[in-house]
């Protein structure tokens, strides 16, 4: 083994030196040579984008997964994969395991059943709604932890790395500059003294020597003031050059960002449409209970999550069960709507027509509503100029 005693020695005297001159700034009992503005604000920049970028990228992990350290061990397989520079396996979502488990129940309870049928669809749009999730979580990592991750475990160290060294450079000029300011000082205070030429030459001939060993004293920490001058220039500029790179980062995260909110949206917008079509199959299933005495085993229907404007009324669950469940309550200006009446409804949210006999809808639009004999309470016919067709009353505000 190579074992420099020298180079080790070299190094901890300046190691030595540099933690001394930082003590000594930090007291105010020597001089500290200040960055230009433009760096200093380069440098000011840099670290509130890496804070930030810490949080952001802390938060969204956070928000994807909640609950890290779960019974698929999630946070050790992450660190084996990434480090056996492999490609972490999609896991199974919460979604699509409550989904299995409706499916295999469903199984148990018997799929002619009322509840398990039921459990049945619930259990495959909870499947949907999982793989949803799923698809979300992987385009998520791939398009934005994943740039954040590298900039922080990349970029960042490269900067800190050279920022360091900066910070070492400029202890060396400082130090040469303190360095300086004595040998001048030493040689000023020696040409000031008493001369022996005419009582002692002897003393003379000394004085003589030391001087010009002081004045070679100052000529080498002259030279080496000027060499620390020009490492300390040509660190800042390397510095200030990939400090300038973060604005380059700053596009780069924006693009990210853009590309994670049109995921999210298409992930949201996908649960929304598997949710509507899972009202739907639950309203047939229930509409489809003819039956006088009907149990509570029948198919739920699920109770919308958006309250319509408008007084109710008891007469707007015509239609609905008479068992103890909850009936599905409607405004009363609905149920007692007339055949051949119509009148302007507000369109609550977005609504995207199955078959061609429904009518897609967009929030905040306003649409014309009527009623037909024999029509199903859930559903009204809707008008928007020439287009017309069925439109779901939960998705409308019925205006007076």
């Amino acid at each position: 083994m190579d074992f420099n005693v020298k180079k080790l020695a070299s190094d901890a005297g300046v190691f030595f030196t540099r933690a001394v001159q930082f003590t000594e700034e930090k007291l105010g009992q020597a001089e500290k040579t200040e960055l230009d503005p433009h760096l200093e604000n380069l440098i000011s920049r840099a670290d509130c984008t890496k804070n930030w970028t810490e949080k952001i990228l802390k938060q969204t992990e956070i928000l994807l997964q909640p609950n890290p350290i779960d019974h698929t061990g999630a946070r050790i397989e992450e660190f084996i994969y990434d480090k056996l520079d492999k490609k972490l396996p999609s896991r199974t979502t919460n979604a699509e395991l409550l989904g299995q488990y409706m499916l295999d129940a469903a199984k148990e309870f018997g799929a002619e059943t009322p509840y398990g049928s039921t459990l049945i669809t619930v259990g495959e749009y909870q499947r949907r709604l999982g793989g949803a999730e799923r698809e979300f979580l992987q385009t998520s990592a791939a398009t934005f932890l994943s740039p954040l991750r590298n900039f922080l475990e990349g970029d960042w160290r490269t900067i800190s790395k050279e920022r360091r060294l900066l910070e070492n450079r400029r202890l060396d000029l400082d130090i040469c500059k303190a360095r300086l300011k004595k040998a001048k000082q030493a040689e000023a205070k020696a040409a000031a003294a008493p001369d022996f030429q005419e009582t002692r030459p002897r003393n003379y001939v000394l004085s003589a020597s030391a001087s010009a060993l002081l004045s070679e004293e100052v000529d080498k920490a002259e030279h080496e003031l000027r060499v620390a001058q020009t490492e300390f220039d040509r660190q800042a500029e390397v510095t200030r050059l990939l400090l300038e790179g973060i604005g380059s980062t700053h596009l780069n995260h924006l693009r990210c960002l853009q590309d994670f909110a049109e995921a999210q949206a298409t992930y949201y917008a996908q649960c929304h449409h598997y949710m509507q079509d899972l009202q739907r199959e639950l309203n047939r299933c229930a509409n489809a209970v003819t039956a006088p005495h009907t149990s509570a085993s029948v198919c739920p229907v699920p109770v919308p999550s958006a309250v319509l404007s408008g007084p109710t009324s008891s007469g707007a669950a015509a239609g609905s069960s008479s068992s103890s469940q909850t009936p599905v309550t409607l405004p009363v200006e609905q149920a007692q709507l007339p055949v051949t009446g119509a009148r302007k409804a507000r369109v609550l949210y977005d609504y995207d027509a199955h078959d061609t006999s429904e009518l897609s809808l967009l929030a905040d639009e306003l649409i014309t509503v009527y009623t037909v004999p024999g029509m199903d309470p859930d559903w009204l016919i809707g008008e928007r100029g020439n287009e017309k067709g069925k439109v779901p009353v939960t998705y409308l505000e019925l205006l007076s």
